[in-house]
């Protein structure tokens, strides 16, 4: 493995192709962990968003997970030697909605691939763009934006942050725990030790405690947004990762609507008011 940008680049056009089928167990127990009713999902129901990362999840063996818990690199995503792995972001399409029941095709390609030098070493910046049709045809798009960078050394600080937005027009406490972070682990079939090995991330990725998912974070910015503004429909969903959370430190998740009424800003903040999540939704 390496970050040489030539050998990287031959993964740019790759594509992958997953089956799946929209079955309601993964959002009854997504419900829960959020800690909403047990209702809701039958057959034809609106699957709520992002909650399509739910499904396709990946099936890699066992014998071919790496030390962190993530799949071996130079499978479908290039073969980066950089040890530390973070989905930074995703910018999102919603066409229609979901169903629950139905059977839906993902199709992905690796769009670009990045090599730079940043303050605390090399970073790749790899976009990986999905497509979710069903048999009607295309129900979203979404590129993510997945980043590799150097190992972090013992005592480094965390990234610095600008403070975050003033002005919401709500905010919800979240206390992250090692039970709602395993769950969410489970759900997305999401091994990084980060997030539940302690020992792991404290001792090797030097992260003071247990890492909050950007995903989680992602999906709590927009399930303040469902609660508060449960008759808006969603259009598109854009977030940001900018700074770590932890478990054990309690976060919000704030939002507010901007002058246009359909644009709502929306972001997690920690304990101190920095801003680790930035993002917006686009309303129908």
């Amino acid at each position: 493995m390496n970050t040489d940008s030539g050998v990287l680049q031959d993964w740019v056009g790759r594509t992958e192709v997953l089956r799946d089928r929209v079955t309601a167990a993964p959002p009854i127990a997504l419900a829960a962990t959020l800690d909403h009713p047990r209702t809701g999902f039958d057959t034809g129901a609106d699957l709520p968003a992002p909650w399509h990362w739910l499904y396709f999840l990946p099936s890699v063996r066992q014998s071919e997970i790496g030390a962190d818990g993530h799949p071996k690199r130079g499978g479908f995503l290039p073969p980066v030697a950089l040890p530390r792995r973070m989905w930074a972001g995703s910018q999102m399409r919603f066409v229609r909605p979901l169903k629950v029941g139905a059977d839906v095709t993902r199709t992905s390609r690796i769009a670009n691939v990045r090599v730079k030098e940043g303050r605390s070493g090399a970073l790749v910046f790899v976009k990986v763009e999905h497509r979710i049709e069903d048999a009607g045809g295309l129900v979203l798009e979404e590129a993510q934006d997945i980043v590799y960078r150097d190992a972090a050394k013992s005592g480094e600080a965390t990234p610095e942050s600008p403070p975050a937005p003033g002005n919401a027009l709500w905010c919800h406490e979240i206390r992250p725990d090692p039970v709602l972070l395993f769950r969410f682990s489970a759900l997305t079939f999401n091994s990084h030790r980060i997030h539940y090995d302690l020992p792991y991330a404290t001792g090797v990725e030097h992260y003071p405690a247990l890492v909050v998912h950007g995903p989680l974070i992602a999906t709590l910015l927009l399930d303040a947004l469902h609660r508060e503004l449960p008759d808006r429909r969603l259009r598109a969903f854009t977030f940001r990762a900018v700074r770590p959370l932890f478990e054990g430190r309690p976060f919000k998740v704030c939002g507010r609507i901007e002058a246009d009424g359909n644009t709502v800003r929306l972001w997690a903040q920690d304990a101190d008011g920095w801003l680790a999540m930035d993002a917006s939704a686009e309303l129908i």
